[in-house]
Order: structure tokens, then C-alpha cells, then sequence
């Protein structure tokens, strides 16, 4: 299984994206091997961007994409990952970052807690608060 950052459906599915061919590639290298996932939080996130949010889990579905719960045991290694973040930013800005902990961290914990690799377009939040978690980048 390959969990899949909501940034690889974007570009898969977006007119004009500079990463649509890796993540079209992406996409149909884990339908066709072990399976391709999204979890709750990339949903959400893809729900807040679309036009019609009520259809975008059925579109996802449409493309052989799971949609996965994200394990509970996932939150302890979000919380854990977010508050080194929240030291780090208070360091380096004298601010706190927002009390809500952030989808990236969900989708983070939830790869490396079942051991999968992430494809995402963004790599230095999941290498620095990931780094057990093997990426496919663009």
C-alpha cells in the first residue's frame, strides 16, 4: 500500500500542474501493485478545495483509491511530531503555531505507524518530522 498526500490528487487531477505526470504515475503504479490510500484528513483537505465536496469521496473511489480511517495509534506520533514543530517554531519565530494540530501530521503518523511509503510533493515537513517514512517524490 502507498498512502498518498493530498497534494499527488491535486496535481493528478489539476489543468495545469507542473507534477501531474509523476503523480498520474503515482497513482497507477499503487493501484496496480499493493493498492493506493488516502486517509481522513487528505479527504477533508480535498473537500475544503473542491467545488462539490459531497462527491469527492466517490470520485476518489472512482480512481481504485482507498479511503482509509486513520488508527488511533496514529494521534500519539502526530502529537509527538507536532509539538517538536511547535518547539521548533516558537525557537525560531517566538510564536506558537496554532493549538490544532495540522493534516499533515495525521497523514504522517498514519504512514509510519503502518509502515508504508507517503508520495508527496512535499518533502521537508515529512523529513524532518517523519524521517522514518520512506517518500516518493516528484
Amino acid at each position: 500500500m502507498i498512502l498518498l498526500d493530498t497534494n499527488v490528487l491535486i496535481y493528478a487531477f489539476g489543468v495545469a500542474s507542473e507534477h501531474r505526470d509523476w503523480a498520474r504515475r503515482v497513482i497507477a503504479d499503487g493501484v496496480a501493485r499493493d493498492g493506493a490510500a488516502i486517509n481522513a484528513a487528505t479527504l477533508a483537505e480535498l473537500c475544503v478545495g473542491d467545488a462539490v465536496p459531497a462527491s469527492v469521496a466517490d470520485r476518489v473511489r472512482s480512481w481504485n483509491v482507498e479511503i482509509l480511517d486513520i488508527p488511533a495509534a496514529a494521534a500519539e506520533i502526530a502529537a509527538r511530531a507536532y509539538r517538536v514543530y511547535r518547539l521548533r517554531r516558537k525557537r525560531d519565530s517566538g510564536r506558537l503555531s496554532p493549538m490544532m494540530p495540522l493534516p499533515d501530521f495525521f497523514i504522517g503518523a498514519h504512514s509510519q505507524l503502518m509502515g508504508w511509503p507517503l508520495a508527496t510533493a512535499d518533502a521537508d515537513r515529512y523529513k524532518t518530522y517523519f524521517p522514518k517514512v520512506k517518500l516518493r517524490l516528484p
